[in-house]
């Protein structure tokens, strides 16, 4: 099981980071993702790290302003989102599948773990 925290109310402009932790488990072996659901639209892929060599993949919505990467000391793998807009609104999951290699995944259907998401608002 997967667990997200770090989401809040932010002001347009503001920063957040994410976390991704595991229960009971560590994210080396792990491919992860990061998806997101606004109000009334259905869940886009954000940003996916693959489980070694870190290689990853962003929305381009979010390219140049956010970031995913491992945060080893703490097993999590962490999205630091910057210059964050209204429309980056929405319930924010990590997701994980077992993979090893260098290869990410961007589609929801190709992970069987997820978290219960963390909502940012992002309004002034």
């Amino acid at each position: 099981q997967l667990a997200e925290s770090g989401g809040g109310l932010v002001q347009p402009g503001g920063s957040l980071i994410l976390s991704c932790a595991p229960t009971g488990d560590t994210l080396d072996d792990y491919a992860v993702a990061w998806f997101r659901q606004a109000p009334g639209k259905g869940r886009e892929p954000v940003a996916c790290i693959s489980s070694s060599a870190d290689n990853t993949n962003y929305a381009d919505s979010v390219k140049g302003r956010f970031t995913i990467f491992r945060d080893h000391a703490k097993n999590t793998v962490d999205l630091r989102m910057n210059s964050l807009k209204p429309e980056d609104t929405a319930i924010y999951y990590c997701a994980a599948r077992i993979a090893y290699g260098t290869n990410w995944f961007f589609d929801e259907d190709d992970y069987n773990y997820w978290g219960q998401g963390t909502q940012v608002t992002v309004s002034s």
